[in-house]
């Protein structure tokens, strides 16, 4: 039987998710790591004896880390199985998805092409932004962590998984670069498009075009007020 779970995630959710698993299970060991390298720090003894969750992390859990756990790894991908990858409201938005959503699946070494294990799924709403996609994702990951929280915290079988494949391209930051690399023939639809979805300099990237040695970067407008 596991005596620790390993959860990788912000800050505001290693304070809040150690309680839904203690909830379950008090004599739980809780371990939040901060980054990859204080993962890879952990010993294979305790490894042995853990399971791992990541929940909305940029870090990669190298396989040497996987291999060892013997109790699995779980990641809640705030996307659904179509977008797998980085950055998935965005590239959903931009491709004007009909339908989004948030999976938990068995993590492997290839980043999101583990074993689904369950899926929520929502329409498109109709002039979301970005952020707004974003949240409702986060909600339905809160959700999909409440009900599987039982689970995590106390059962040390592997879990039963849907006959679901995951679709799409994975994608990348490279890929998300790309899309902010504004050519100066780009029709203005498509600079709109590029704008509405990629404007918010999320990730210290934002639209960028490139004219006669010099670089134009598009900002957010300032607040109201300011």
């Amino acid at each position: 039987m596991f005596d620790t779970v390993i959860i990788l995630s912000g800050h505001v959710e290693q304070r809040t998710l150690p309680l839904v698993l203690q909830g379950h299970r008090p004599s739980l060991t809780i371990i939040t790591p901060e980054n990859a390298a204080e993962l890879a720090a952990l010993s294979d003894d305790l490894l042995a004896r853990a399971r791992l969750i990541a929940f909305v992390t940029p870090e990669i859990v190298p396989k040497r880390i996987l291999d060892a756990l013997g109790y699995g790894a779980f990641n809640f991908h705030p996307g659904p199985p179509s977008y797998p990858g980085w950055a998935p409201s965005h590239f959903a938005l931009y491709e004007r998805a009909a339908e989004f959503g948030a999976t938990l699946h068995v993590m492997v070494e290839k980043v999101d092409a583990g074993p689904i294990i369950d899926v929520e799924r929502f329409p498109f709403p109709a002039d979301i932004s970005v952020l707004g996609l974003e949240g409702l994702a986060y909600a339905h990951l809160a959700r999909l962590f409440w009900r599987w929280g039982r689970y995590l915290a106390t059962d040390p079988a592997p879990p039963l998984t849907l006959p679901m494949q995951w679709s799409g391209k994975t994608n990348s930051k490279r890929a998300y670069r790309a899309l902010c690399e504004i050519s100066p023939d780009l029709p203005k639809d498509e600079l709109d498009r590029r704008i509405r979805v990629f404007g918010g300099n999320h990730f210290g990237i934002a639209p960028t075009i490139r004219l006669h040695g010099f670089e134009f970067r598009a900002v957010p407008p300032p607040a109201c007020g300011s």
